[in-house]
């Protein structure tokens, strides 16, 4: 069994690769949901959503969110009424969450929402929202607090980061099966997943992370900073003004607590030994996943890095 933690794109490119050298069905995947918020009365998980999207070969390629082929002709005519149309939903993607909100209405949690969105793609990975109770991740700025979409989305990421909070994670308990799933796994992989605003919400749900340091010789992290810069995203952003260099190494600081094993850039091979002073096992791979081909080779490697 794998247990993967996971935020959005970067971490469904690398689960695409994964279910091409596993069997689909031995992997469960705890999704980060700080980043759900409701719009025009919906229900939205962008990070499920792409995943969801990417395992069932349905994403948009170019941009790694949304669906192949989407049209925006029900956002788009929204405006006429005066709604804010700055987080874009396609007319397929509103089915996604027009049947998550119904649910949830009727009673059920996000984990039984989920299961049945994903069983509708016909998904044999397991899928488990991080929690069933509501996390949000808030950005500071000058100012005040915006929610994370209003950061991310509608400001473009531009105004400077002055802290991060988990609003709900004090309260906040792991959804059903997610403790067990890392307990139970033979390996944990931490995906190529922005470390602050993916990995860490689901770090702050209880017992996320004494579950992880348990199995602290089998977690294996991938890196999604290569050369000082995020391939995709703000990491940089964020981890630079929250004191975490934005390198390789500064990923393995994070994780050290809990992680045995990180796999890192070929470009940055001349950090190995940094990261191994801090007492985190470095791996090094090509990580740049350009194509299927190379996402299914770096999880290989990641995989044979704890084997």
């Amino acid at each position: 069994m794998i247990t993967a933690l996971a935020g959005g794109v970067g971490a469904a490119r690398f689960l695409r690769g994964l279910v091409q050298v596993v069997d689909p069905a031995e992997v469960t995947v705890v999704v980060n949901t700080g980043d759900d918020d409701w719009f025009h009365g919906l229900y939205v998980c962008p990070d499920l959503d792409s995943v969801t999207y990417t395992l069932a070969g349905a994403q948009n390629a170019e941009t790694g969110w949304g669906l192949a082929g989407e049209t925006f002709a029900t956002i788009d005519a929204l405006t006429r009424y005066g709604a804010d149309t700055w987080f874009r939903l396609g007319d397929r993607d509103l089915a996604t969450h027009l049947v998550r909100t119904q649910l949830l209405r009727e009673g059920a949690t996000l984990s039984e929402a989920t299961a049945r969105i994903t069983a509708a793609w016909g998904l044999a990975p397991r899928l488990l929202p991080m929690s069933d109770d509501r996390v949000a991740t808030r950005i500071a700025v000058a100012g005040g607090e915006l929610a994370m979409q209003e950061w991310f989305v509608r400001e473009q990421c531009e105004p400077p980061v002055l802290g991060v909070r988990f609003d709900g994670a004090g309260a906040a308990t792991a959804a059903p099966g997610v403790v067990d799933a890392i307990l139970a796994a033979e390996t944990v992989l931490i995906c190529p997943s922005n470390p602050v605003i993916s990995i860490g919400p689901i770090l702050a749900v209880a017992g996320v992370r004494d579950a992880l340091v348990a199995r602290r010789d089998r977690v294996v992290g991938v890196s999604p900073i290569i050369a000082g810069r995020p391939v995709k995203g703000p990491a940089d952003r964020l981890m630079g003004p929250l004191g975490i260099d934005v390198s390789c190494v500064g990923v393995a600081r994070e994780y050290a607590e809990f992680c045995s094993t990180l796999v890192i850039d070929a470009g940055d091979a001349s950090r190995v030994a940094e990261i191994e002073a801090v007492g985190v096992h470095a791996v090094t791979a090509e990580t740049l996943m350009t194509d299927a081909r190379v996402a299914a080779a770096l999880a290989r490697d990641t995989l044979a890095a704890v084997a």
